[in-house]
């Protein structure tokens, strides 16, 4: 039996874009374990503290030590988390260097923003603490997030999500460190 390669497994993207469904899915099909920033922040709120800018980055650092437990014992981990800024995603670079595994990305977009506002308005996730995000916040977060500059999977909330999930799966299967691949940004969208 061929040994399987470690991973460190990033899924990003803006609130509601399909990120934990892309995790959970592709954790599922892969047997992986995944961590998600805003359950752990809804952990943290739990206790009594009161929503704040610590709670998120204290969720980002729960993150980042159980992936980082988790890739001591070899084992590949998916991070669910919109990772909108450089400080974020430095953590999890730095994370894949001291381990020296792949970081593999997965950007979740929704191109059709008219569904988008749609999906934002109608979902709700009772995450204790955490109220529901509303177009306006994510219209703030996206003056924040940056593009990726890095090369990476980028699936469309508007496909299929099994079929998304699978391209996902596919990706994280049969990533390489080939030039060519490198030279591409892969995006299964129905748009083009």
């Amino acid at each position: 039996m061929q040994k399987q390669k470690m991973r460190l497994i990033i899924v990003s993207g803006l609130p509601g874009s399909g990120k934990s469904t892309i995790s959970e899915g592709v954790a599922s099909k892969l047997r992986l374990p995944v961590f998600s920033v805003d359950p752990i922040e809804s952990a943290i709120l739990k206790t009594g503290m009161k929503k704040s800018f610590k709670t998120g980055l204290a969720a980002y650092e729960i993150v980042g030590t159980l992936a980082e437990e988790n890739l001591k014992l070899g084992q590949s981990v998916i991070i669910d988390a919109v990772s909108p800024v450089l400080w974020a995603r430095k953590k999890w670079k730095a994370l894949a260097s001291k381990y020296k595994t792949r970081i593999l990305i997965i950007e979740c977009v929704y191109l059709d923003k008219k569904l988008y506002r749609k999906r934002i308005e109608a979902r709700v996730r009772n995450l204790h603490g955490i109220r529901e995000v509303m177009w306006k916040d994510i219209e703030k977060i996206q003056k924040e997030y940056l593009p990726w500059k890095e090369k990476r999977l980028v699936l469309d909330g508007m496909n299929n999500v099994k079929e998304n999930i699978a391209k996902a799966k596919k990706y994280i299967k049969n990533w390489s460190f080939k030039k060519y691949f490198y030279k591409q940004i892969i995006y299964y969208t129905e748009h083009m």
